[in-house]
């Protein structure tokens, strides 16, 4: 089984892949880790916040990888925001059917009410080195994007919207 957890940032992706690895046992991949191995290692001129060119850039290896977990019967769980949202036209129905979708995206109501939470749980898995970007409105905007572009490719998403509760069984 591969799960898939994209979505808005500061939605919990890696926290999610974190109880899921922890409930499940599967390992997952953070695209973010392997972006910024790349970034790091010096074997891309790509910023942290070429957000559509590492998209384009990482999803062919993360595609590949997700392949050839399948082609092995192995899990996984990979989570990041650079899964493209019209992603199913880049695997056959054999390997479709091992994937498990998932889209976090928090309602406009919901950061509202809860931003200082969403502020104060960014760093519970990872240490976020510097997140003063994060602000009410650029979550605001973040997720209103991410929402729209889900409705548009009609992938399913999951809305945080009265309390922050997200159980994924498989």
């Amino acid at each position: 089984m591969i799960i898939l957890i994209t979505g808005a940032s500061h939605t919990g992706k890696t926290a999610l892949a974190q109880r899921l690895l922890e409930k499940y046992k599967y390992p997952y991949l953070s695209i973010d880790h392997l972006k910024m191995g790349l970034i790091r290692s010096g074997n891309t001129a790509l910023t942290p916040t070429d957000d559509a060119a590492l998209t384009a850039y990482l999803w062919p290896i993360v595609r590949e990888m997700i392949k050839t977990a399948i082609e092995n019967k192995q899990n996984l769980i990979v989570e990041g925001c650079y899964i493209p949202y019209d992603w199913q036209q880049d695997f056959e129905t054999d390997y479709l059917e091992y994937i498990r979708y998932y889209c976090l995206v928090m309602s406009e109501t919901y950061i509202r009410k809860h931003f200082a939470d969403i502020k104060k749980y960014a760093n519970v898995i990872e240490n976020r080195l510097d997140d003063a970007w994060c602000t009410m409105e650029s979550v605001l905007a973040d997720n209103a994007q991410v929402f729209e572009l889900a409705q548009r490719h009609r992938v399913p998403y999951l809305l945080i919207d009265d309390k922050y509760e997200i159980n994924i069984d498989l």
